[in-house]
């Protein structure tokens, strides 16, 4: 018998700038919804042997309703968003991709960093403005700019993502440091205590777990140079918001880069988002959606649910 299988948020992966070959030629009944509304997660996965999803939240409570479901590919690395406990009660399994969007959140990563160095957007908005125009003499000198090379970058979460990062701030003439794993009991590297007040470049790289819910908040933001950068393309929670929100409010830290936050979308009324700071640039949690990165998440996505599906 042919096995159903749904994708609950195929929106997510924009398929139709991929090649996707491999999910045309899997061997079952596929059908893809562009997203899934809570209410509607019950009644698309009840008679289902495999779902890929993304993001949408697969509950324990729904999850009873699926009695034929057995596989679980979550497109995607993190999955704070399905119920691991239930999944391991039942028998299904959960499998995710790792590695797949490692040049394109690490490209998205330096690139942040590079923008708030240089006051990117500052000089863009300038000359959009006219002021470059309205000069006395050949440039603009309104903002201020620094080298990142030579500086101290500190990075939390060393994996391979935290890895290639690690790559590019050395080819910049960075001086790297890496902080022991939070939480992490007899971890031989040095604390991110001890090694913020002397980091220029702060970047998150760390899963978001009990340990590392807002780890960068009041107190460790207090830690930092006044001229420091904090750049965060892992997961919103790392970060209390509020508490950032008012570091860069008062300038007690000099900017900060952020593709992801607690709630996505975020409220028109997010704490960082209500009003322009010049010291924050915001994206829309697309580090990792470069090309060739959707590519090889779908195709390691498919392999995995091919392999189960046998």
């Amino acid at each position: 018998m042919v096995k159903k299988v749904v994708f609950l948020d195929a929106e997510t992966m924009d398929l139709s700038s991929l090649d996707t070959s491999a999910l045309d030629n899997l061997n079952a009944d596929v059908t893809l919804y562009h997203q899934t509304q809570m209410k509607d997660v019950s009644m698309r996965i009840q008679s289902v042997d495999a779902v890929l999803v993304n993001k949408v939240v697969l509950r324990a409570d729904d999850l009873r309703q699926a009695k034929q479901l057995r596989y679980i590919g979550v497109t995607a690395t993190g999955m704070n968003n399905i119920d691991h406990d239930y999944c391991q009660h039942a028998g299904i399994t959960v499998q995710n991709v790792e590695g797949y969007g490692t040049d394109s959140v690490a490209q998205h990563t330096l690139t942040l960093a590079l923008n708030l160095a240089t006051n990117f957007v500052a000089y863009q908005q300038d000359v959009r403005k006219q002021a470059w125009s309205a000069s006395s003499h050949f440039c603009l000198l309104n903002h201020p700019v620094i080298e990142l090379a030579g500086k101290h970058a500190v990075i939390v979460g060393h994996g391979e993502l935290g890895k290639r990062v690690e790559a590019l701030f050395k080819a910049m003439g960075m001086t790297v440091s890496i902080a022991a794993r939070p939480g992490k009991k007899g971890d031989p590297r040095p604390s991110l205590v001890s090694l913020l007040p002397h980091a220029d470049v702060i970047s998150l790289h760390c899963p978001l777990t009990e340990d590392t819910d807002k780890l960068i908040d009041a107190d460790m933001l207090s830690l930092m140079k006044p001229t420091a950068f904090l750049i965060n393309t892992a997961r919103g929670g790392l970060i209390d918001e509020e508490a950032l929100y008012h570091a860069l409010k008062n300038n007690h830290i000099g900017g900060a880069g952020l593709d992801v936050l607690s709630v996505e979308p975020p409220p028109v009324d997010h704490i960082l988002l209500k009003e322009a700071l010049p010291n924050l640039l915001v994206t829309p949690h697309n580090a990792w959606i470069g090309n060739g990165a959707r590519q090889k998440l779908l195709d390691s996505a498919i392999a995995h649910l091919a392999d189960f599906l046998g």
